[in-house]
């Protein structure tokens, strides 16, 4: 008896022990399961809000996956930025593609062989603007300036829009004008200031016809995407720049005794985008001002498009010197204290059009007044 109660005592404590050192286990367990998730990790930032190694990368600052500081240029040397896009979407190379809209910023190819049997281009070439003649201020007995607008959908109008590649680029009036600036003939104003004080440099005059830069991954035969991003950089339409605003004055000259017509700016018309490719209202706004007088030069060595006989054409300095072309007036300095629009108070297009008509007439009468018969 006394055998069995010893027994029984030693086996009580064996369980004791055991469960006591099962406890003591369980409790280190628990301890290191809440140290391993209360610690973050020293390579995984907080709601993954800052590493770029993560394909759920919330960062908003970075818009662009593929540059270094959120610019349309891409990072060649940037690994992270490489590396994120590669979990994104397999790109692994970037390619630079050139624009393919064509008519604003396409290089101009001069014909490697002479395709004019007339050698009429070399006469071209060589065209200067004729010399405007001087007006004393005792001699301007009469002025008025006026804003207009040329809307090439007009059947007039529509050389301005003649979309052909030649020696010196595109045809096109909107083209002309930006190769002008572009080689540096001529300087481009701010879009705001048809007073020709706030120039553009280069940089901020691609801007303003820039839209940002398109990537696109490449596709084999099959259709399947490869490691190859294509990036290209998204500009307007050119012929999405259908209207043109004229500034210019009409001065009697009575030395002459005659009406003088002078144009001092140009600048071409759109209508506002955003983003997402929606127009922003109906209103076309200028894009940039260039000063008539600087690129005469450039319009004298360019060609107007004649479609009834291609062999008889004029520069477009003659055909802005001649006005042989349709516009209406959109503001003028003749009883305009406010210096405003016709738009701005007038709500009716058709009655626009009507006092633009009237300006031209009171124009027209003051000239003809002048004469006794």
């Amino acid at each position: 008896m006394k055998k069995n109660s010893i027994q029984t005592c030693v086996w009580i404590l064996a369980v004791t022990v055991l469960l006591f050192e099962s406890n003591a286990a369980l409790a280190q367990a628990k301890k290191r399961t809440v140290q391993r998730n209360t610690t973050t990790p020293a390579k995984q930032p907080a709601n993954n809000a800052d590493n770029p190694y993560l394909q759920n990368n919330t960062n908003t600052n970075n818009t662009n996956p593929y540059t270094s500081s959120g610019t349309n240029t891409p990072a060649a040397n940037n690994s992270n930025a490489n590396t994120a896009q590669q979990k994104g979407n397999g790109c692994r190379e970037y390619v630079n593609m050139p624009s393919n809209e064509g008519g604003l910023f396409d290089t101009v190819k001069v014909s490697l062989r002479p395709d004019d049997p007339t050698r009429n281009y070399e006469m071209v070439r060589d065209k200067t603007p004729l010399a405007y003649d001087f007006i004393r201020e005792d001699d301007a007995v009469f002025k008025e300036r006026v804003w207009s607008e040329i809307d090439i959908r007009e059947k007039m109008n529509q050389v301005f829009g003649y979309a052909s590649n030649e020696d010196n680029g595109n045809q096109r009036l909107i083209s002309i004008i930006v190769q002008a600036v572009m080689n540096g003939d001529v300087t481009a104003f701010d879009a705001s200031d048809d007073r020709f004080t706030t120039p553009l440099s280069k940089t901020d005059f691609m801007k303003t016809f820039g839209g940002g830069i398109d990537t696109v991954q490449r596709r084999d035969i099959d259709g399947q995407p490869t490691s190859i991003c294509e990036i290209r950089p998204r500009q307007i339409v050119a012929d999405s720049i259908y209207k043109f605003r004229i500034k210019e004055d009409y001065i009697f000259d009575k030395e002459a005794s005659r009406l003088v017509r002078r144009i001092i700016g140009i600048a071409p018309m759109m209508k506002r985008y955003l983003s997402d490719g929606t127009t922003v209202g109906d209103d076309l706004y200028p894009l940039f001002w260039v000063y008539y007088p600087d690129i005469r030069a450039t319009f004298a060595k360019v060609q107007v498009y004649n479609p009834k006989n291609n062999g008889a054409r004029m520069s477009w300095d003659d055909l802005f010197e001649s006005h042989m072309y349709s516009s209406y007036i959109v503001k003028t300095t003749m009883d305009n204290f406010k210096n405003q629009y016709f738009k701005d108070y007038i709500k009716d297009p058709l009655f626009r059009l009507l006092a633009g008509e009237k300006v031209k007439e009171k124009i027209f009468n003051y000239e003809q007044d002048l004469w006794a018969y």
